[in-house]
């Protein structure tokens, strides 16, 4: 069951759009190694704009995630990448349905 989750926005910078996909395309390996992270997406909304968003047992396994290798990773690159920094929400999940 997943009670927490958090939603990041992504905003590529000019010219390195087609390498934040690239960069989100190679994390869900990263993802799917992570037993605490039971949900995870990739999102793009538009040329230059992406989503992440998973969900969590709970904190702990929430605290895990933001602590391991995909948020290191993209934030050893955000300064190249990204126009901002990565905003990072943290929620709690009402309801969900996944396979």
């Amino acid at each position: 069951m997943t009670n927490v989750a958090l939603v990041v926005k992504l905003s590529a910078r000019s010219g390195m759009e087609d390498e934040v996909a690239d960069f989100l395309t190679g994390a869900v390996d990263l993802a799917n190694d992570e037993e605490g992270t039971p949900v995870w997406f990739a999102l793009r909304t538009d040329q230059s704009t992406f989503w992440i968003v998973d969900a969590f047992p709970g904190e702990q396994e929430r605290k895990a995630h933001l602590d391991g290798p995909i948020a290191a990773a993209l934030m050893e690159n955000a300064d190249r990448l990204l126009s901002a920094p990565p905003e990072i929400n943290e929620a709690d999940l009402l309801a969900s349905k996944t396979p």
